[in-house]
């Protein structure tokens, strides 16, 4: 007996307007037969995506590289990861002043 399968993604535009209503994920996920997980997993692959895109970074294209082909990260990758590093830095600092280190 055949399996029968969706991807989640056929119902993104769906998805994002009951989320937009106020539904939960889990009452969406009931709705549209998928579980609570996988909906959570769908939500955050998705903003992270909007969250690359609004920074001005491509989408990785898919698969494996041909061979001999090398990609230059763009200069948003970079502003990005700077930003990221710097955050992360923050943090690392104010932990070690809390713990009374310099």
């Amino acid at each position: 007996m055949p399996r029968k399968y969706s991807h989640i993604q056929e119902h993104e535009k769906e998805i994002l307007e009951l989320r937009d209503q106020g539904m939960t994920l889990r009452e969406i996920g009931e709705k549209l037969g998928f579980t609570h997980k996988e909906m959570r997993g769908f939500l955050s692959r998705y903003n992270r995506k909007q969250r690359k895109l609004a920074a001005g970074i491509p989408p990785k294209p898919k698969g494996r590289p041909r061979k001999g082909e090398v990609r230059e990260p763009s200069i948003a990758e970079y502003k990005y990861e700077i930003e990221r590093l710097k955050m992360e830095n923050e943090l690392l600092r104010d932990f070690l002043r809390s713990t009374g280190r310099k």
